[in-house]
């Protein structure tokens, strides 16, 4: 799934193409809106919030859209002939451009000041205005006997973070997956170290947490499944963290993050 740096980017990039221009065309392709119609709207500006995008509309009108595990948003000049198939859920065009979603999980049109009833649930976003590290910490906090690997994911503790920042964020720590938040000092540290990473990731493609942006290189532990620690030489290890059927990947070293 994407995570929050790669929302980001692609709130900049319908930013760019939608922003304050006139719809000529809309095409919602949900049962649910099949029927709406917001040409002759201007779009105001599109935000990250989290895992989620927020495009609002003139007329007091949000689309609301998640990427899930396998959506995106492709931006290509207006009037280009667009993939066939059921693929595409929602077209947003004007006369210069037009954002095409492709398998998004989540299509939503509901009132602006209504959004808090879809995003109102979430934690501080990493890379949002509102980032607030103390008040993840008493999120976090909230549940001291959860692990962290599962705390780290809870989209209403901390928004955007997903399972490639929470493996590298806590091998950076030196924190074992399933040790108990309660368990942990430093929670400020941490999460505030998952700010950094995500700011430095969000206006670049790719993850790179090592410092070194060559395709081998780029991360720590995510993708690195027993292949050697780049730190000590430990094959890194590869499981599944989260009860059935929400189970998510998780890679760690441990001998950099003992039990």
């Amino acid at each position: 799934m994407p995570e929050g740096d790669a929302v980001y980017r692609t709130a900049t990039r319908l930013r760019g193409a939608l922003d304050g221009r006139v719809l000529t065309r809309s095409d919602f392709r949900v049962p649910r809106h099949a029927t709406a119609d917001l040409a002759g709207r201007a779009v105001i500006t599109t935000l990250s919030r989290g895992k989620h995008l927020l495009t609002r509309v003139e007329g007091d009108l949000t689309v609301h859209t998640h990427l899930r595990m396998d959506g995106s948003w492709q931006v290509m000049q207006a009037g280009r002939r667009t993939a066939r198939g059921d693929q595409i859920r929602l077209i947003l065009a004007n006369q210069q451009w037009q954002a095409v979603g492709v398998r998004l999980g989540m299509v939503d049109l509901v009132r602006t000041g209504e959004e808090e009833r879809l995003v109102g649930h979430l934690g501080p976003d990493l890379l949002g205005p509102d980032w607030d590290p103390d008040e993840a910490v008493r999120r976090l906090r909230g549940a001291p006997g959860r692990t962290i690997g599962e705390a780290l994911l809870d989209q209403r503790n901390l928004a955007g973070i997903g399972t490639i920042y929470r493996a590298e964020t806590l091998f950076l720590r030196g924190i074992w997956p399933w040790k108990k938040v309660g368990e942990i000092e430093d929670l400020n540290g941490l999460v505030s170290l998952a700010q950094r990473l995500l700011d430095a990731n969000k206006s670049y493609a790719g993850t790179v947490t090592t410092g070194d942006r060559r395709p081998a290189n780029q991360t720590w532990v995510y993708g690195r499944a027993g292949r050697p620690c780049r730190r000590c030489g430990t094959r890194i290890s590869r499981g599944e963290m989260g009860a059935q059927p929400q189970e998510r990947l998780i890679l760690w070293c441990a001998g950099c993050q003992p039990s």
